[in-house]
């Protein structure tokens, strides 16, 4: 039942890529219709809909999916206001990549949470990787738009590459990092408290390091005004260890090692 709206989804976001700049309203439907069909894939695959083991499945691979959702939906909020002309297309790629992974790889069946404080953890723990996640879009988009003003690209006022002022999209980037740090924060703590004993394994370890990475990041702008290719470094570094953290180490040991992950 997953490849029915997989296939859907997969469908939409290539007329999404493939799809000519010049009807504006057409690329933007079937990214819409690509991130509904997204949407139910995700419902689809997370709940065993259709499967005949009851209980929730979760993996590398949806939570990447989930993630990249979270990210378009962003972007389709954004773009009612704001032209972000060429970021459509990279997403409409990556959902795809993301839906088909997920059908691959459709993750580990759960029958039963091991908290029933569980389901939160896991739900703040996506949320912050979605809010991550945009961060990093938008600071790809910042990081592009100070290169070709400083190559002399542009000769009118500098505004962001996707057709934002730099100062509004750096606002931008940092009100999503604040927000994924906070439920990163709630995320953790969460863990923490339903999780006994505590176990320093790569998951945590990679969290952790990835929340300090953050934490230093705001200290340092709040501070010490860091700005620019600095602070863009600081939010890829963090975003790479959560990465790491979850759909890295969840790889290893679904794809790799074959065994089921705690």
């Amino acid at each position: 039942m997953l490849w029915v709206p997989s296939a859907l989804a997969l469908l939409a976001y290539a007329a999404a890529v493939l799809l000519s700049e010049r009807d504006s309203a057409a690329p933007r439907r079937a990214l819409i219709a690509g991130w509904l069909a997204h949407a139910l894939a995700i419902v689809v695959d997370m709940a065993g809909i259709g499967s005949p083991v009851s209980g929730a499945r979760f993996g590398f691979a949806p939570a990447l999916s989930a993630t990249l959702w979270m990210v378009i939906a962003v972007y389709a909020v954004e773009s009612r206001w704001v032209p972000l002309p060429g970021v459509r297309r990279w997403l409409g790629l990556l959902g795809a990549a993301a839906v088909v992974l997920a059908a691959i790889f459709p993750g580990e069946f759960r029958p039963q949470a091991t908290s029933s404080w569980a389901p939160l953890h896991w739900a703040l723990g996506i949320a912050s990787y979605g809010l991550f996640g945009a961060a990093v879009l938008h600071a790809v988009m910042l990081d592009t738009a100070e290169r070709r003003m400083r190559s002399h690209l542009k000769q009118a006022a500098p505004r962001g590459g996707a057709g934002m002022p730099l100062l509004q999209l750096e606002r931008l980037t940092f009100q999503f990092v604040t927000a994924g740090f906070a439920l990163l924060s709630a995320t953790l703590l969460l863990g923490w408290w339903f999780t006994t004993p505590w176990r320093w394994d790569h998951k945590a370890t990679l969290s952790v390091l990835g929340w300090l990475v953050f934490a230093g990041l705001l200290i340092g702008r709040q501070l010490l005004g860091w700005r620019g290719r600095r602070a863009v470094r600081w939010l890829y570094a963090g975003a790479l260890l959560l990465l790491l953290a979850y759909v890295g180490s969840r790889f290893v040991f679904e794809v790799v090692l074959h065994r089921t992950a705690v």
